[in-house]
């Protein structure tokens, strides 16, 4: 089975103040909020794993895919192969993830 190498680029967090927790997560991490989508803070530098501030999703990890070598469902089938579990979802029509569980049942998505 092909292994695609995955990256880990943005913590989502479920929230119930938007507002509130981007003011203290951008103080606690010297953060900046990106100014086209303002519940998504990154690193300074711009450099590193984003967080996305949520009301609705559920706390979850992304993980990219390596764009030019990717085979997303590869990638979900050794993930599987590792003790992943698929989640069941409504994916929109041009979804580029899928939505996983680990072995703990913590959610994470694989984004091509």
């Amino acid at each position: 089975m092909p292994t695609v190498p995955l990256s880990p680029r943005a913590l989502v967090l479920q929230v119930s103040d938007t507002e509130r927790a981007a003011a203290f997560w951008t103080q606690a991490l010297g953060y900046v909020r990106r100014p086209e989508r303002p519940g998504f803070l990154a690193p300074a530098s711009g450099d590193g794993l984003r967080i996305h501030l949520d009301q609705t999703d559920r706390t979850h990890l992304d993980l990219w895919t390596d764009r030019e070598h990717s085979d997303l469902e590869a990638e979900v089938d050794r993930l599987v192969a590792l003790g992943a579990t698929r989640v069941p979802w409504t994916y929109p029509d041009d979804a580029d993830f899928v939505v996983l569980a680990d072995t703990e049942g913590n959610l994470f998505c694989v984004i091509e």
